[in-house]
């Protein structure tokens, strides 16, 4: 499988380590996190959509 991981602030490389190391040892993370990001992403759409059906 090949991730690719976007950070909203730079990060030095022993953290991106980290994390890519968590979420491979626990899927149950990287899922909570892409329900998260999805969620967020939802609400940041949904007055554009409301806009566009009005």
């Amino acid at each position: 499988m090949n991730f690719i991981l976007s950070a909203s602030r730079l990060m030095k490389a022993s953290e991106v380590r980290g994390i890519c190391n968590a979420l491979r040892e626990d899927k149950h993370v990287l899922l909570q996190q892409e329900i998260q990001i999805k969620a967020e992403s939802y609400r940041q759409l949904s007055p554009v959509k409301e806009k566009v059906a009005s």
